[in-house]
């Protein structure tokens, strides 16, 4: 019997392919790694998929672009002023400014949590979106105790 092996490849590997996918209208499936859009996704359990932007991205899209330090990110819009998007992760309250038309690789069109389809038309993903980024202002005051909780457990139990 033939066994597969599993091979790790980064993304600044695979960009090539990403770049030439998503310009030709085909759509590249990503798995999630990081956490900085938590609760949403999970790093390890979902995937987006993602396709070219056929129309100026928006307010509330869930963008995957390219950093001027070539690092490749997958966070959320929250804002425009003029030709610059205004970013933030959903486990985030900092935003991002610095981020242009040039640097967004494509907009995500399906999130696949659990191992189910999640529906960006639908009411419960577009109540998450209002509500997550309307409470941008207050996630310091979530994410940072529940950060300390988490790390105060680790703690305890790691000894």
């Amino acid at each position: 019997m033939d066994s597969i092996s599993k091979k790790t490849v980064s993304l600044s590997e695979l960009y090539p392919v990403i770049k030439s996918t998503v310009e030709n209208g085909g759509t590249v499936q990503l798995p999630i790694t990081g956490t900085s859009m938590l609760p949403l996704l999970v790093w390890g359990r979902d995937t987006v998929e993602i396709k070219k932007c056929d129309t100026p991205p928006k307010k509330g899209d869930i963008i995957f672009y390219r950093r001027d330090d070539a690092h490749f990110v997958l966070h959320r819009i929250v804002g425009k002023k003029g030709d610059e998007y205004i970013l933030c992760g959903d486990n985030q309250w900092k935003k991002e400014y610095g981020i242009f038309d040039r640097h967004i690789i494509a907009r995500v069109t399906s999130i696949t949590r659990k191992g189910k389809e999640l529906k960006l038309s639908a009411f419960s993903y577009r109540f998450y979106t209002r509500l997550w980024m309307l409470i941008l202002p207050l996630r310091p005051f979530i994410i940072r105790p529940k950060r300390k909780i988490k790390n105060l457990f680790k703690k305890i139990f790691k000894k």
